[in-house]
């Protein structure tokens, strides 16, 4: 395995991770900033308030966007790693 090969299925592998992070993180960011938002307007500071409407975003997205996880996950090590192993 040449150097060249070698950064290519590397970079092409951080992208994948990042494309199949980035919904569940943004849903993450933009809830943590709207009870943080709703927080500061009321002067509630509890917590739980951060924890559990973020979890049940998380779950929820992530039960959404479970279908391309998987179908970006596995076309990735079929059409990419896959071959590597294999000596193709």
């Amino acid at each position: 395995m040449g150097d060249t090969l070698f950064y290519d299925t590397l970079r092409h592998g951080l992208w994948v991770a990042a494309m199949v992070s980035m919904p569940i993180l943004s849903v993450a960011l933009i809830t943590g900033l709207v009870v943080g938002l709703f927080q500061a307007l009321t002067s509630i500071q509890e917590m739980t308030l951060t924890f559990v409407p973020k979890l049940a975003a998380i779950v929820g997205v992530f039960w959404v966007t479970m279908g391309f996880m998987t179908e970006s996950l596995v076309s990735y090590f079929q059409n990419t790693l896959i071959p590597i192993i294999a000596g193709g």
